[in-house]
């Protein structure tokens, strides 16, 4: 006479990620469909190597599965506060679980975390709301993604009339793309770009570890006219998606559609390399990008930043927007660009 015994599921249980679990972290990413480019692990390596940043990447194991994961970076600064965030330099972060005993579990370990380092809060870049309460939501970003179609017309069709004549002039100005392995181009194209705007620059290490530990997902994308850079872009792939995610352009852009004729192309690009869904980037509303992406006839859609407070009393503020820092911005449009290059990334570091 044979008995059946009940075998009890193993205890779930919270881990931190070593380099030895990257391949099962980036497995349960790619697998999940909440999940984004932003919670791959390289993300861990690279805030780490570039700036120093402490980093808890948390996942919870049961069965010898990864059941859920939640990346956390924590970021002390005189000027703009203490964080501990998900994830900073990223347009999403958050918890990615496969049931709520798991969200629960990564949820309390933030909180947790966020009390014992003191920070001020705690932020989770979600794209849609949780609803978790006591949580406060921040409007401040808006994302543009759209379908996009295999057929190049039906693309340029279904861009505005206004828009759609700015990619035409783009490619009458006999405007091309190349595709750089290296960074040094794009790097002199975006810190001038953001040089004129008034805002700090990433160091150019950052930018040559993105491609480094991306590899083929990342691509830097030049515009050229008669050899000479006009603007450029890096890109990320991800599933069937591309998402532009530094742009930058020089002043003779404006006077070819430099802009236009670059996110044209590197759409067209993307179409043949099988993507689907173009995916522009958040944007800060009432900013010049805002305005430039949904001329392209792309919806604007919120995104569910959220923050529980922990020993600050007030939302976090640290954006060109606030009047605060308009005297600066001022400021620092006037710098060379040698001593801006020098003096952002020491800013940078601390805005996340």
């Amino acid at each position: 006479m044979s008995s059946v015994v009940d075998v009890a599921p193993a205890v779930a249980t919270l881990k931190l990620l070593t380099p030895a679990d990257h391949g099962r972290w980036d497995a349960f990413v790619r697998a999940a469909p909440q999940a984004t480019f932003f919670h791959l692990a390289a993300w861990q390596t690279l805030i780490q190597r570039c700036y120093g940043h402490k980093t808890w990447f948390y996942y919870v194991e049961q069965d010898g599965r990864i059941q859920g994961i939640l990346g956390l970076c924590e970021i002390k600064s005189r000027l703009f506060g203490h964080s501990l965030s998900s994830l900073p330099f990223c347009v999403h972060g958050g918890v990615v679980a496969l049931n709520d005993g798991a969200r629960a579990m990564l949820d309390a370990a933030a909180s947790k975390l966020a009390d014992d380092l003191g920070a001020g809060h705690l932020e989770y870049r979600n794209i849609e709301p949780t609803g978790k309460p006591g949580w406060h939501v921040k409007d401040l970003y808006v994302t543009f993604r759209k379908a996009i179609s295999e057929n190049h017309e039906e693309n340029m069709n279904a861009i505005p009339r206004k828009q759609r004549a700015m990619v035409r002039k783009g490619i009458k100005c006999g405007l091309a793309a190349e595709i750089d392995q290296t960074v040094d181009r794009f790097f002199h194209i975006y810190a001038t770009s953001v040089l004129r705007l008034g805002t700090p620059v990433f160091p150019k290490k950052y930018f040559a570890l993105i491609k480094e530990l991306f590899g083929e997902q990342c691509e830097i994308r030049i515009i050229v006219k008669d050899g000479e850079p006009v603007a450029g872009v890096m890109s990320f792939f991800w599933r069937d998606e591309v998402l532009p995610y530094y742009g930058g352009s020089m002043p003779i852009a404006r006077d070819v559609a430099g802009n236009d004729f670059m996110y044209w192309n590197l759409m067209e690009a993307s179409v043949e390399r099988g993507v689907r869904l173009f995916d522009f980037g958040r944007s800060k509303i009432g900013t010049g990008a805002y305005d430039f992406k949904k001329n392209w006839g792309f919806t604007a859609t919120p995104l569910a930043y959220e923050y529980q407070m922990h020993a600050a009393t007030e939302l976090p503020d640290n954006n060109p927007l606030n009047p605060k820092y308009q005297l600066f911005i001022k400021l620092w449009k006037r710098l060379p660009l040698p001593l801006a290059n020098l003096l952002g990334p020491h800013i940078v570091r601390s805005l996340g």
